[in-house]
């Protein structure tokens, strides 16, 4: 590994590209090391929950909308729209996969310095391969390739720089991921792919508003944009522009004015020349429809409630107190100070960044359902609602500290829930991770992730459609050029808006 240290450095020094964090990235994705079978193994699960995942979205609004705006953009040979089958330019493309990649909360997470969705690479990197296929030669190999450089690029960002403590939202690192993994895709000279990096940073960087209060349809649609204009960024620079330079050191770069300031200083880990890219081994995906910071706690709420049928009851709870880090507490916890967490009219989004309203639901219901648990007479139960305003965290020195642990065996995201009753009694548990983490009591493996597309696939798409669909992605790395648009599925039903916008 290599240790590249940032910091801001003034004008005068004139600071070389080569010494640049955009550069260093950009020598990661122009790597020609061949990737591992094991992550080529899990490249291609995450492949399949994207799927999963926005096969289970595709009829929600904002998806609807995104597809929308994507196909009055028609291209060839395009790349393919999931739900309409339409082939649009692949920066379109790459929208509305992307939105409905993301809109139920429900792929893959890093959490270290940051946070992050990391799939949220896939759907750009799929788009240009499809389009650019048979033009340029990508191969599936490729497309592995580039899932991978996205993977470790992202990664290695949230694991080193907090964009959170100074409320810029986490696509800030999806950005430089998605024109890195794009680099390595299309196979582009380090001095290409350096520019791309710093355009995409300059463009996807925005203030966490959109995850604060009253969470809107834009949570959905933010790392989507970061993938399109990473593209356009990508493509800008292949023909010879290029980007704000330094970005990330200058003295009104971004960690000059965005992030820790001027007397900033990082330590980012890259891996070394010829060193295989393996952060995507590190990440984890979900289980349940819900922030990851929730995932360990809703297994411990099903497993409290089933132990304990009282819990359940709120004539029977005084008080239930969550243990948890600093980031699940002011995140999602009620340490963030939105009464809009606790207001059984919310939105979906913001439920699913409200810890006392997922808690107390899979409490009671001792299930987790990306659907049920969310519909607005769920939310407005009498006795959940009841229960919702007895809950609340506060953050522990422990589980912070074991949250940023180094060694993924001590490595915690979850809580110790302390629920008093009426009757004097105090019912005491806690679980470090979730269930489906690799650390966990049952980890996903790719009969898992097999499961979770058939569940969500189902009466969405027809069962023979997912057997094509996983016949052709377990091929992945050995796909040619000419069967990479056969990487989508077809929706029954997948209708396109007619209301007017713009386009």
């Amino acid at each position: 590994m290599l240790v590249h240290t940032l910091r801001v450095h003034p004008s005068a020094d004139r600071l070389p590209p080569h010494e640049q964090l955009a550069w260093r990235l950009a020598e990661v994705a122009a790597d020609d090391v061949e990737v591992d079978d094991d992550v080529a193994e899990m490249v291609v699960n995450r492949v399949i929950d994207d799927v999963a995942v926005a096969i289970a979205s595709v009829h929600r609004e904002p998806v609807r909308v995104a597809r929308a705006q994507a196909v009055a953009h028609p291209a060839s040979p395009g790349a393919v729209v999931l739900g309409s089958g339409t082939r649009v330019d692949p920066a379109w493309a790459a929208w509305a996969n992307g939105v409905a990649v993301r809109e139920l909360d429900y792929h893959d997470t890093f959490l270290a310095a940051d946070y992050s969705h990391p799939g949220d690479n896939i759907p750009p990197v799929l788009a240009v391969a499809q389009h650019v296929a048979t033009r340029r030669g990508v191969s599936g190999r490729d497309v592995v390739r580039a899932i991978a450089t996205g993977y470790e690029v992202q990664v290695d960002l949230v694991r080193a720089i907090s964009l959170h403590a100074h409320k810029i939202d986490h696509v800030a690192h999806l950005g430089p991921s998605v024109a890195a993994a794009l680099g390595t895709l299309l196979r582009l000279p380090v001095e290409q792919t350096f520019h791309a990096i710093g355009q995409a940073l300059h463009t996807t960087t925005s203030t966490r508003q959109s995850r604060k209060g009253e969470i809107s349809t834009w949570k959905a649609y933010a790392p989507a944009f970061a993938g399109k204009v990473a593209i356009e960024a990508v493509d800008r620079a292949m023909r010879g522009q290029t980007s704000p330079t330094p970005i990330y050191e200058g003295e009104d770069g971004v960690v000059a004015w965005l992030l820790d300031g001027a007397d900033a200083r990082y330590e980012v880990g890259l891996p070394a020349p010829g060193e295989a890219k393996r952060a995507i081994l590190d990440t984890y995906t979900k289980e349940h429809s819900a922030e990851y910071q929730a995932q360990a706690l809703i297994d411990l709420a099903r497993r409290m409630g089933r132990e304990h049928p009282e819990l359940r009851d709120p004539e029977q709870v005084e008080d239930l107190l969550i243990r948890t880090s600093h980031h699940t507490h002011h995140v999602i916890g009620s340490g963030a100070n939105d009464p809009q967490k606790y207001d059984p009219t919310a939105t979906r989004e913001t439920l699913d960044h409200s810890i006392p309203y997922i808690v107390t639901v899979a409490l009671q219901d001792g299930a987790w359902h990306h659907v049920e648990s969310y519909r607005p007479e769920r939310a407005a139960r009498a006795d959940t609602v009841a229960l919702w305003r007895r809950v609340r965290t506060v953050e522990d020195p422990e589980w912070t500290r074991r949250y940023h642990a180094p060694d993924p065996a001590e490595r915690a995201f979850g809580g110790r829930m302390e629920v008093r009753l009426r009757d004097g009694r105090t019912i005491v548990d806690e679980l470090a991770v979730a269930d489906a983490h690799p650390q966990g009591a049952r980890p996903f493996g790719r009969e898992q992730y097999v499961a979770k597309l058939r569940t969500l696939a189902d009466g969405v798409v027809e069962p023979a459609e997912v057997d094509r669909f996983l016949e052709v992605v377990a091929r992945l790395p050995h796909l040619r050029p000419d069967e990479l648009d056969q990487l989508t599925v077809a929706v029954d039903g997948g209708d396109v808006p007619t209301d007017e916008g713009i386009f």
